[in-house]
This record gives C-alpha cells, structure tokens and sequence, in this order.
C-alpha cells in the first residue's frame, strides 16, 4: 500500500457510502451545549459543534516565592521564577496538561496540578505531570511542521473538577512547596520555555455510549438510535472499516480464527505471500471499540487519512494519564486524549493507533481503518511502517493489569499477523531523526517494542516495559507459532 493523504479519497467515500444508505446514519446523543471556550494563543479555539467537550487554555503568570529551604539552600537553588496559577474556579473539566510554544524545546523541571473535585469541593493533593511527553509526529512531515504543533506535559486525568492550582518550576528555580524532580537532568537555573498555558479538557458526555455501557457493561459496547443524517468526516471514518464491521458500527465483533484466516484472504489491500497464504500465522481478530463506539467527535480532526506501507513493528505506550479512572470511564478519557492532542498539541488526529484499558477492552485509535496501515504520531523518529498501541495509565512504578497486557497480545497477534510479522521476531526500521538514532539510520527493533526501543523516554514505564517479553511470546501463540 503505498503512502498517500487521502483527502479526496475520503470525501468521495463519503459520497459513495451516503448513496449506498437507503438510510442514513445517526449522530451520538449530544449533552446540552456548553458556553464555548475563548480561543488564545496557543490552543486552537473550539470550532462550532453540536457535539459536547471543550478546551479552555489559561497563560500561566509569575508566582511569589517562597523563602528557600534549608534543602534548597544545599543543593544551590534559588535562581530563576515559577508560573502558574492560584487557587481558582473555573467551568468542568476532567483532564489537564500544560502547553508552551516551541514543541522542539524541553521543559526542564517539575509541572504539578491540584484539582477540586466536583460536587463534594475536596481538594487532591499536589500531583505530578510527566513533563516529557515524546509521543510525536516525525521530523520534517506536514503534521509535524503544520505551525500549529506545540510542546507539551503529558495530560494527566483528574475525574469531574472544578477548580484547580498549578505551579511550574524550572530545575534549579526556587520553591512554593514541594516538588518532584524531572525525570532528565539540566543545568541549574535553567529557563522555562515560554508560551506556558494551562490546558483544561472537558471530554463531554456522550449520552448514548454511557446508557449502552450501563446495558452492556464497561468502555461503551455498541448502541442504536434513531436514524439521522452523518457528516462526511463521520461516514469516512465508519466506511474506513468496512469489511470488518457495519457501517456506523460501534464495536468490531471478534472472529473466530477460522473465520480471521479466510477474512485475511478476502480483506482489500491486502498483499499476501505465498507463505501467508499457505498457512497464515494470525491470531483470532479481537474485539475492538470502534472511534465511534468512544464518542470521537470527527470533526475535531483533519480530513482524510494518511497511510504507510505496512506494519513492521508495535510500539507499546502508556498514556502517563493516570490510574485513577474506572474502565466506565475510558471513553472519556479516550476523547480527553484525542481533544488534548489535536486542540492543544496540535496534531491532526489522536496520536495512537489503539488504546487499550485497564479491563482490557481495545479502541480504534486514529481514523483510516484497523485492518490498515495508518500514520500515527506514537514514536519520534519510527512511525512510518509501525503502529502505536497505548495502555491508559501510568506504569512507572505501577504493574499493569494482567487484562491489558492480554488485549496487547491479542491486539498485536491480529494486526501484526496481517503483515506476516512474527511477535518474537526482529526487524529494521529506519529512523526518521530522534534523540536515540540519528536520521536514515537503519536500526534493529523487536517486532513489538516499548517507545524507550525507538526514544530517549521512560515510556512505556518500567513495569510495563518489563512485560513486553510475556506479551511477544503469548502473542505468538496467538498466532500458532
């Protein structure tokens, strides 16, 4: 398959699956509207929609020291400012995350927020944002250098608030409170980058999802509804499955893997091997949450999709968001990651392939298809000819959930198996430009990888990390290898 933006193709796939529905399809339930958000430099202004969620970005501003600690007088701090903001009320929000101008510029030092839970007007305590988020488009391509990318903490998810403080603090810079060290090292006094702003993400409430989740239990199962009419962006990215699923399908039914086997046979764009073809080593297609089943408002995102050649390699990820939500909670904070990463980041679409939550339930990630090859914004450097699977949660210290890391192997046995990968073996890629591997070179990857294989990052998280052996080999077996 070969690489293309597919603007035009998807418009007149729009055109095509709209005279192909005697009836057409119905938009996802849309809580009451929202007073919209003002746009500022920096974050994208909300555009006109009757579909639920916004972004407010606030500019962070001087705070007032504290006298230093004995602790900082020791270690020589007390150059430099912290921004941020105080004690405030503002409208609903469940995520957060901060922003600055330069997305080539590191924040070297310690970002860290307190929330005000809503209804019961608790305060949390202060609470770390990982200040390094390297999930990124390549170097040098159109949605890397749009103009509208930014720098970036990674979003962090703190459930219905209203309120909330933030503070932000170069290393070497003087103290308000206690703070948590950054994760790289830097020179004492170190700047700030500028354009810092406070991103806070209302995902919305998608009505329709959360009755169908209460019926059918966790991360939005498919639902009906009356008949209505769909934009083109909705009916191309539903029409990018076709094949696997309905058209306005919120979920793609797992197969058998019999019936994966002869849909490999069968699926469009798909070049087979005489060796695939003999004995296809797959693993049985999982279920998988369709963009529409989590509530994607696609109109938010670029129009048309962008594809590679194939998938070679699946990088695996954690969203550094936190573990502190349900597994009723994922949509939402699927659609505070997708609003977070093309309002605020700047980026044309959710940067992930597919996400994966704690109760192991897999979601379609950026729009072009499951069964495709898309373009993701996952691994600086190594996202052509690869595909990013995201955890929700955080795994430094924490161990991921034994159900996730079966819906990574289940994920990665099916779509890797699609390609003819082997999930224990190795293959090259090559890089793009990043902080590990300079640009062109050709580097030796396992075929599922962590994002520290491609990358200077702690991503996925130690724990996390240290399951990826388990993941390859089961995987494999998924595949009858």
């Amino acid at each position: 398959m070969r690489r293309l933006l597919a603007s035009s193709i998807a418009a007149s796939v729009g055109v095509a699956c709209a005279g192909a529905l005697a009836l057409p399809l119905t938009l996802p339930a849309a809580a009451a509207p929202k007073a919209p958000a003002t746009g500022a430099a920096g974050s994208a202004p909300d555009a006109p929609s009757d579909l639920p969620g916004s972004t407010r970005s606030l500019p962070l501003v001087p705070l007032a020291p504290v006298a230093p600690t004995a602790r900082d007088r020791a270690v020589g701090s007390g150059s430099g400012g912290e921004l941020g903001l105080t004690r405030r009320d503002v409208r609903h929000f469940s995520m957060v995350g901060v922003i600055w101008d330069d997305p080539d510029t590191e924040l070297h030092g310690h970002v860290q927020v307190r929330t005000r839970a809503t209804g019961t007007g608790v305060w949390s305590g202060w609470q770390n944002l990982e200040t390094h988020n390297d999930d990124a488009a390549d170097p040098g391509t159109a949605e890397r250098t749009s103009g509208r990318v930014h720098g970036s903490t990674a979003p962090l998810w703190v459930g219905d608030s209203d309120g909330v403080e933030v503070r932000v603090r170069a290393d070497g810079g003087p103290r308000t409170g206690s703070a948590a060290p950054s994760t790289r090292a830097a020179a004492p006094g170190t700047a700030l980058p500028s354009g810092l702003r406070l991103e806070l993400v209302d995902p919305g409430e998608d009505a329709a999802a959360e009755g169908a989740s209460a019926r059918r239990g966790p991360a939005g199962a498919p639902r009906t509804g009356a008949l209505g009419t769909e934009s083109a962006e909705e009916l191309a990215a539903t029409a990018a499955n076709a094949g696997l699923a309905p058209l306005g399908a919120t979920a793609i039914p797992e197969l058998s893997l019999s019936a994966t086997e002869r849909e490999l046979r069968t699926l469009p764009g798909t070049d087979l091997t005489a060796s695939q073809r003999a004995k296809p080593h797959i693993g049985p297609r999982p279920r998988i949450i369709t963009r529409r089943g989590w509530g994607a408002n696609e109109k938010l995102r670029e129009r048309g999709f962008v594809y590679t050649k194939k998938v070679k390699v699946a990088f695996v990820h954690h969203t550094s968001t936190g573990n502190g939500y349900r597994c009723s909670q994922a949509a939402s904070v699927i659609r505070g990651i997708y609003r977070y990463h093309v309002k605020s980041m700047g980026w044309r679409d959710i940067g992930y392939n597919f996400l994966v939550d704690k109760c192991g339930n897999i979601y379609e990630g950026r729009a072009g298809g499951v069964a495709k090859a898309v373009l993701g914004a996952h691994t600086l450097g190594f996202n052509t000819n690869s595909m990013g699977v995201a955890v929700l949660g955080s795994f430094g210290s924490h161990k991921p959930p034994a159900a996730a890391l079966k819906a990574i192997s289940r994920l990665t046995a099916w779509k890797l198996g699609l390609y003819g990968a082997n999930p224990r073996g190795k293959t090259y890629l090559k890089s793009g430009g990043g902080n590990l591997y300079r640009k062109g070179k050709n580097v030796r990857l396992n075929v599922i990888s962590g994002h520290r294989d491609g990358f200077a990052t702690a991503c996925p998280g130690t724990q996390l990390y240290r399951k990826l052996g388990t993941a390859r080999s089961t995987a494999a077996r998924y595949q009858g290898r």
